[in-house]
């Protein structure tokens, strides 16, 4: 057990028993800890709430990213990834062009393929199906875990179908979990102000919870460090909370730090560690009914991940072999790691490297 550094402040202290003894954080307890700087207290705390939860153990998988296009109808202030149709540097492939682009990278561990894009209304919703059939006829025995809510919205919008009838066909074609991009921040004066042209916070729930009435296990994010207030941030987590008592259906929690859209912006242009760090110990306080939160190394840089594993991360993500989207926007972060660079990272900050599934099934256990 973890001595939390004593602390005279009384809010704190009523956090630090609220933790112990069980019970919910509030949102005043959350915008609370945002304001505190006892970095310290807040990340002991959140450690103690991790190893009571998945011990030493932190998981990562073998994956890849796949991008079957970047042509996008959205106009989202914070993204560089998107191109207008015929724009240089557009790009729509075929099964048959994304089959070939993974069998240059592919190797027998992979078990997830990663998959989301565009919302590119040039072609039509069963493009987007074939995609997935393509890539599951030629490799049956990786997990395909594809599309945002966002892109399912957009798909029942070109398609006519309903969220339901929407996921039933991508399923058919072999989808068995959605990634959890499209939230950015869950609060509609956000998505307004930063040209979020897509789902909205209640379709981006509604999403979630018909995949999960459905039996998909989903993952989530929050993406921080823009114009959104501490108060916007725990609400957000508060919206998925509120989800996952209903549903059970989310697997992990990932805050995505906010890229600049340059990559050669000054650090004042960036989030800082303390913030990074901050932010993924107060998720794991406050979403008491997940079990994993990520630290995405992609976004915060492998050295940050590895102190994250000791302020409650117990996810670090995969190997991803070649990510765009954080890229594009300016990160300054590999594109892709090993899995003996991932094992050493864990083991680093003392802790059990674990390989699973996309479902958190134990493959190896690094001892």
């Amino acid at each position: 057990m973890n001595v939390v550094i004593p602390t005279e402040d009384k809010q704190m202290q009523s956090i630090i028993e609220k933790v112990r003894h069980g019970q919910r954080l509030s949102l005043e307890d959350g915008v609370f800890l945002y304001q505190s700087d006892d970095l310290l207290t807040i990340g002991q705390l959140a450690n103690e709430v991790n190893l009571r939860k998945n011990g030493k153990k932190v998981y990562f998988i073998e994956n890849m990213s796949l991008y079957f296009t970047n042509v996008c109808e959205a106009h989202c202030a914070f993204c560089n990834f998107r191109k207008d149709e015929g724009e240089e540097g557009s790009y729509t492939l075929s099964g048959e062009q994304m089959i070939e682009y993974v069998e240059q990278h592919f190797h027998p561990g992979v078990r997830e393929f990663h998959i989301v894009g565009g919302h590119n209304a040039n072609v039509p919703f069963q493009y987007y199906v074939d995609s997935l059939s393509a890539l599951k006829a030629r490799f049956p025995e990786v997990t395909l875990k594809a599309y945002t809510a966002a892109e399912i919205d957009f798909f029942s919008r070109i398609s006519g179908l309903t969220y339901r009838e929407v996921l039933q066909e991508l399923m058919k074609a072999g989808l068995q979990s959605l990634t959890g991009g499209g939230a950015e921040i869950l609060s509609d004066h956000y998505r307004k102000k930063m040209r979020v042209d897509k789902a909205d916070v209640s379709q981006y729930l509604e999403v979630h919870r018909t995949a999960h009435e459905l039996g998909l296990r989903t993952h989530t994010t929050m993406l921080y460090g823009s114009i959104e207030t501490k108060e916007d941030r725990i609400r957000h987590m508060m919206h998925i909370r509120e989800l996952q008592d209903d549903t059970n259906g989310f697997q992990v929690f990932i805050p995505l730090s906010m890229q600049p859209i340059n990559p050669r912006a000054g650090i004042r242009r960036r989030n800082s560690a303390f913030e990074d760090l901050k932010t993924i110990a107060i998720s794991r306080l406050m979403l008491d009914n997940f079990q994993h939160i990520k630290a995405y190394f992609i976004n915060i840089g492998v050295q940050l991940t590895q102190v994250a594993l000791t302020m409650g991360a117990s996810d670090a993500h995969g190997t991803i072999v070649k990510e765009k989207i954080s890229h594009a926007a300016g990160a300054l972060t590999p594109e892709g790691i090993t899995r003996e660079d991932l094992i050493w990272l864990i083991k680093g900050a003392g802790r059990i490297p674990v390989e699973r599934d996309t479902f958190y099934n134990e493959i190896k256990v690094y001892e």
